[in-house]
């Protein structure tokens, strides 16, 4: 494990767990869900379901293993050991080859940085390719905690979205844009000037989420926990809105976490 520590935050990563963050502590409170499936996990080189795991590139067409009924869902990567590249008292690099059951060689990055006064906590992502292109996505699955346990109230989830993607009865976006209706959610929305996502729990802690990203996926379906999930493009974007990362031109998606307290 690796552990980063400011002010009164401290944080804990799990390299050989898919580089998950495993626990997230401001002044000794736990924000994020525990378990081993859980914390906040990186999802690449896609987000969410990708349609009977099957999408193209070019002209071929790529099968991908299912792991979630009919559909293929969070990438690789969460599975997957990664290695430490660097790390300090308050940052940390990451790094893990793309390999089967992905068809072409890359890799992916993950830099985890704690703002000096431990207020504040960046994330980055880079997704490349070291020999031929092909399409990727990237995000986080982070799992907060519905209640943080000393006797409060449960998470208030606030965000403005410009519209949100129709689901299908099979979970994947039909691709037609609606109105944000209202939770519960296991939803994608679309915000063209940037994911920016409040998470409150009344009277105790107030976390921001913000991503330069476009896309968001909220669920909160789950009793022990919310998601709030920045993503560089909506579930089944590898048919839908496919990002082609090239040698030249790799994947970069980053995400702000800010939080203050309520009492």
């Amino acid at each position: 494990m690796t552990v980063l520590r400011a002010g009164d935050t401290e944080l804990t990563v799990e390299p050989e767990n898919g580089c998950r963050i495993a626990s997230l502590k401001v002044g000794g409170t736990e924000l994020l869900r525990q378990g081993a499936k859980y914390g906040s996990f990186v999802m690449a080189p896609w987000c969410g379901r990708t349609d009977g795991g099957r999408f193209r590139n070019g002209g071929e067409l790529y099968q991908l293993p299912l792991n979630s009924g009919p559909h293929a869902i969070h990438g690789t990567v969460r599975d997957t050991a990664w290695r430490t590249a660097r790390a300090d008292a308050r940052s940390a690099a990451f790094v893990c080859v793309l390999t089967d059951p992905w068809p072409w060689e890359g890799r992916v990055t993950q830099l985890v940085e704690l703002a000096e006064d431990g207020g504040g906590l960046t994330l980055t992502l880079g997704v490349e390719a070291t020999d031929a292109s092909f399409p990727a996505q990237a995000g986080w699955h982070p799992w907060f905690l519905r209640n943080l346990g000393a006797g409060g109230e449960d998470v208030r989830i606030d965000f403005t979205a410009e519209w949100q993607e129709e689901r299908g009865e099979d979970h994947i976006p039909t691709g037609k844009r609606i109105a944000p209706l209202p939770g519960p959610w296991d939803d994608c929305f679309g915000m063209p000037d940037g994911v920016d996502a409040i998470l409150t729990w009344p009277g105790e802690l107030e976390v921001r989420v913000t991503s330069r990203a476009e896309w968001v996926v909220v669920f909160d379906e789950q009793r022990e926990g919310v998601c709030v999930e920045p993503q560089s493009g909506p579930p089944n974007g590898l048919n839908s809105r496919p990002r082609l990362v090239t040698p030249l031109d790799p994947l970069e998606v980053r995400t702000a976490w800010e939080w203050r307290r309520l009492s």
